[in-house]
């Protein structure tokens, strides 16, 4: 008898709605204006959004529709497998039942396009021609470009220097999908120009990328400035991988005990745990949730809860998150989709509630996780889902030691085939192991605002 391993769900099953957590959270901290100290205003926030989508940044309402159009392009991969990761099972002798929601299926290989393609849905109606995006790894920016060809408008994309030159494959996507791409810090902005007279060999970090992209968007009206994390309605969009999650466990004749994402700028992590939390609110099962983040950019474990600026150049609203502060560069690790120095205020506030907690894990541990999954499961993972993986067998390793089966879900965010230089290095033992530097630390903290400190 075959053992079931694929738990699939039909088009028709694609959620009509995104979950908004805001609203069963009994306090959702304003955004302010660094000038006046006082909350944004729509109008404010519409400098760089479509008012369709800044509605949804301030919405204290549950859920919000998702147009008929947007569903129909999900519907081209959507809904996404939930897979029992029996092979990880037997290879770590757990009593432990491990599941994984995977979005590698997805069109440009993560979870990203999930929120892409409806900011460029909004853009478009917005009147906008073009999306700029800053991007890490450089999923964001594929799934912003492949939005961008969707309907027909232009892409421009910063990428953090030093992942533009680790993974040069994301940016061959990007410009397939007919986009620009920049290493940041570039000499194309003030920002940039400003961050390379200091250090010109400057690694590049999604906060100068990001003010490299917001001065662009500020210059000219065309542009639709996109975010890829963080922001209130990206974590909605996202929320669509643990709705399908919800149904899909239940058609396992399961639930899970411990729910585990990556977490960089939080978005995935929102995306597949905060519907779980959703039902833990309203009288479902208690869940453990557990956000994995490098130990090179810990944001949840050695961040402050403060007001900051999501960009280095401070040209973004401040919002009260985890931060290391916005002038914090962390090393150089192959997880560059993880290197933000703050968190989406929404996950903070779960984790300060605690209704969520945050592990830190090394580099080095994290592709000896992803190793391990690619020979049990046939997947190479994305360096920065090695982190959820990482966490995972973590616990499947716990219950071995305590003698408990417990099942664990987690987030599988996207394939590492555009990364397997990184997979080199790690066989070849020279990926080295990350750590932080004392005095980048220090001096990102410093960089955190006095005007509103939390």
């Amino acid at each position: 008898m075959i053992e079931p391993v694929r738990f699939e769900l039909s088009a028709r099953d694609i959620p009509e709605t995104w979950y908004n957590i805001a609203a069963d959270l009994d306090y959702v901290a304003p955004v302010l204006s660094p000038a006046t100290g006082r909350p944004v205003t729509a109008e404010e926030m519409a400098r760089t959004m479509p008012e369709a989508l800044v509605a949804q940044e301030l919405s204290r309402e549950p859920e919000f529709e998702i147009p008929g159009e947007v569903r129909q392009f999900y519907a081209s991969w959507r809904p996404t497998p939930l897979v029992r990761a029996r092979g990880l099972e037997k290879a770590l002798d757990t009593p432990a039942k491990i599941y994984f929601k995977y979005e590698g299926v997805g069109p440009t290989g993560s979870f990203k396009p999930n929120s892409a393609i409806p900011q460029a849905y909004y853009n478009k109606r917005a009147g906008r021609s073009g999306l700029i995006a800053e991007t890490g790894a450089g999923q964001w920016g594929s799934a912003v470009s492949f939005a961008a060809s969707l309907f027909g408008m232009e892409a421009k994309v910063f990428m953090v220097k030093v992942s533009f030159h680790q993974k040069p494959f994301h940016r061959v996507l990007m410009e397939t999908f007919g986009a620009s791409c920049t290493p940041s810090p570039s000499a194309e902005t003030e920002a940039g120009r400003t961050v390379l007279k200091e250090d010109p060999e400057h690694p590049g970090s999604l906060g100068v990328a990001k003010s490299e992209a917001l001065q662009v968007a500020f210059s000219d009206p065309r542009w639709g400035y996109t975010r890829g994390s963080a922001l209130n309605h990206v974590c909605a969009h996202q929320t669509v991988i643990g709705q399908e999650a919800l149904v899909q466990m239940e058609k396992a004749g399961d639930y899970p005990d411990i729910v585990v994402g990556c977490a960089g700028g939080g978005s995935n992590l929102a995306g597949l745990s905060f519907p779980f939390l959703r039902a833990q609110l309203h009288g479902g099962p208690s869940v453990r949730l557990i956000a994995a983040e490098p130990a090179a950019c810990p944001s949840l474990t050695q961040g402050r809860i403060a007001y900051d600026y999501s960009d280095t150049a401070g040209l973004t609203s401040l919002t009260r998150t985890h931060t290391l502060g916005h002038q914090f560069v962390p090393p150089a690790v192959h997880a560059g989709g993880l290197r933000a120095h703050n968190i989406a205020p929404l996950v903070s506030r779960v984790v300060e509630e605690g209704l969520m907690e945050a592990v830190a894990l090394r580099q080095r541990d994290c592709f000896e996780a992803g190793v391990m999954f690619a020979r049990a499961e046939g997947i190479v993972p994305a360096p920065e889902s090695t982190h959820a993986i990482r966490g995972a067998v973590n616990e499947a390793l716990r219950c071995r030691e305590e003698g408990v089966a417990k099942t664990i879900l987690f987030g599988l965010s996207g394939h590492g085939n555009f990364d397997l230089l990184a997979y080199d290095r790690y066989l070849s033992g020279t990926l080295p192991d990350d750590s932080i530097d004392p005095a980048a630390l220090e001096k990102g903290r410093d960089s955190i605002p006095a005007l509103v400190n939390a």
